[in-house]
């Protein structure tokens, strides 16, 4: 069973479950276990949980603007993937995400505030292997679930198993890691 979820943009767990994108940038959030920023990957596969909160359309590349029409957090979510994460890199800077840009649900202006935030800390790549559920699983918007954080802990009733289709192929994913290898390689 999946006993947790790492929270995204409502918008970005969509693409992610597409298949139109699969590398995601974390810098962590204010609640995380090691502290502040530190961006701790626990658990290997996880339900990709959609934020409402902190959307916003310029965040996202032109093409996928039109996908953020609410920032209001709902009473209840629907969890439609689930991801395993293939890898994690340090990215040093922003330009060396140029060649990457494909990858990333983000457009400059969300990039840019992941680096100037508390610069002091890293930004994570993390390449994300997702899996489409069968069937959609709506659950509830619980209290513990909201705020800013990277990991939820779900209630047991909301626990779901790892079944599904692939979002991208085999090949693509390996192509995918070889090109942020090479841009990311200290």
């Amino acid at each position: 069973m999946l006993t947790h979820a790492l929270k995204d943009w409502h918008a970005v767990t969509n693409l992610l479950a597409q298949g139109e994108v699969c590398l995601t940038l974390r810098k962590g959030g204010i609640h995380e276990p090691s502290g502040p920023g530190v961006f701790e990957l626990e658990h290997p596969r996880f339900l990709l949980y959609p934020a409402y909160e902190h959307q916003k359309p310029e965040g996202i590349r032109p093409e996928f603007r039109h996908l953020i029409t609410d920032t209001t957090e709902p009473d209840r979510v629907t969890l439609t993937a689930w991801a395993a994460a293939e890898a994690i890199w340090i990215a040093p800077d922003r330009d060396r995400l140029e060649p990457l840009r494909d990858l990333l649900a983000w457009d400059t202006p969300q990039i840019d505030m992941r680096f100037d935030y508390k610069p002091d800390r890293p930004v994570y790549a993390v390449l994300l292997n997702v899996t489409r559920l069968p069937q959609p699983v709506t659950v509830d918007n619980r209290p513990e679930y909201r705020g800013c954080r990277s990991w939820v802990p779900l209630h047991p009733d909301d626990e779901t198993p790892p079944e599904g289709t692939p979002a991208l192929t085999h090949d693509h994913l390996a192509a995918a890691r070889d090109r942020i290898e090479t841009a990311l390689r200290p």
